[in-house]
């Protein structure tokens, strides 16, 4: 089998972040979201990947190379523009090839892998097989309706959902989808909706098998399921401490601190993660915080959060909670009077003051 992760679209739901970052290279526990996809198409034997990309082509390449990190071979697919995810799969048809194969979208996270639905694919050879999930919201995703454990229909957003059960971001495909592609039209949004794609299959008679995860999935669109899923990962890690700490600090739980980085006069409560060069000082990190390589905490709190490299918080005279910073952010206390905010902010950034 092949792979294919879609890393196009420009992650309206994140910004201010994705005006300079492509969504799916947020990191998550320190890593980014689309690395999780690639190490789960390799671990489920899948060696050949194309990725599609779009407007932050370049540093999608930058990130990911060739593959041969993960010791995989990558190929890059342009989109011209976001046309919908069925419009991914008819553009890398010639990558494909008559192979089947498995499609992830780089901005989703499935904690218990794929493996085990690649091999049930590979062993009872359905036009398709897709991934669902119960969720409180079904009207966000793409919807599938059962009947005695067959897919019966399938309907993108819908305004009012028939189930609950929502198309998980992995798909399993036969080269009979390349067909139902050609034969569909663009939505009202002007998208090839793969929804419609997969309906096409069952409409021709052809069998399209449903599995309901029992793990968790994470679409990581929003802020909420950034935090949510850098919650999930982190209270997955094994602690490790490389860097240096020193006998006034307080390290408990799950902790991660990489080579490079210093703990001082602080107490670190995991699960947290602090990168390389990171450095606490007479500081509270809490849990489920991911700190990235090269970041200054200082005379500060911070829980539940996610702050990329380069950034610093220092002197804060408020804990800091369910945040999301980029690279290079700076927040600090500014001992001058009169006393004021000041802020430079990006469109669609979000502040909360503390009475």
């Amino acid at each position: 089998m092949k792979g294919l992760i879609l890393s196009g679209g420009k992650g309206t739901r994140l910004r201010p972040l994705t005006y300079t970052s492509a969504k799916q290279l947020v990191p998550v526990a320190n890593k980014p979201v689309l690395f999780y996809g690639i190490e789960s198409l390799v671990e489920a034997g899948i060696r050949e990947i194309g990725v599609v990309v779009g407007d932050t082509a370049a540093e999608i390449r930058e990130a990911v190379g060739d593959g041969s990190r993960w010791g995989a071979h990558v190929t890059y697919i342009e989109q011209d523009a976001p046309r919908g995810l069925a419009h991914a799969v008819l553009i890398s048809e010639a990558f494909i090839g008559r192979e089947p194969f498995v499609m992830y979208l780089g901005d989703n996270l499935l904690n218990k892998g794929i493996a085990p639905f690649v091999l049930e694919f590979e062993r009872e050879k359905p036009a398709a097989q897709i991934l669902l999930a119960h969720v409180p919201d079904p009207q966000m995703f793409g919807v599938a309706e059962l009947d005695g454990g067959r897919v019966v229909r399938l309907v993108e957003k819908p305004k009012s959902p028939k189930s609950d059960l929502a198309l998980v971001g992995v798909y399993l495909f036969s080269e009979h989808v390349f067909e139902s592609v050609k034969r569909i039209t663009p939505s009202s949004r002007n998208e090839l909706e793969i929804t419609d794609a997969i309906q096409d299959l069952i409409d021709r008679g052809l069998e399209v098998r449903p599995h309901i995860v029992d793990g968790w999935w994470k679409d990581t669109g929003r802020l909420e399921d950034m935090l949510e899923a850098n919650r999930l990962i982190l209270d997955t890690l094994e602690p490790r401490i490389e860097g240096r700490v020193d006998a006034e600090s307080r390290i408990e739980g799950k902790v991660v601190i990489e080579a490079g980085a210093e703990v001082e006069r602080s107490v670190v409560r995991g699960p947290v993660i602090i990168g390389a060069g990171a450095r606490i000082v007479h500081a509270y990190v809490g849990p489920f915080t991911a700190i990235g390589n090269d970041v200054e905490i200082r005379d500060s709190e911070i829980e539940h959060s996610i702050v990329l490299e380069g950034s610093s918080v220092r002197d804060l005279g408020c804990r800091v909670v369910d945040s999301l910073m980029g690279r290079n952010v700076r927040i600090s206390r500014a001992p001058v009077k009169p006393s004021a905010y000041r802020f430079m902010l990006g469109d669609n950034s979000e502040v909360g003051i503390p009475w």
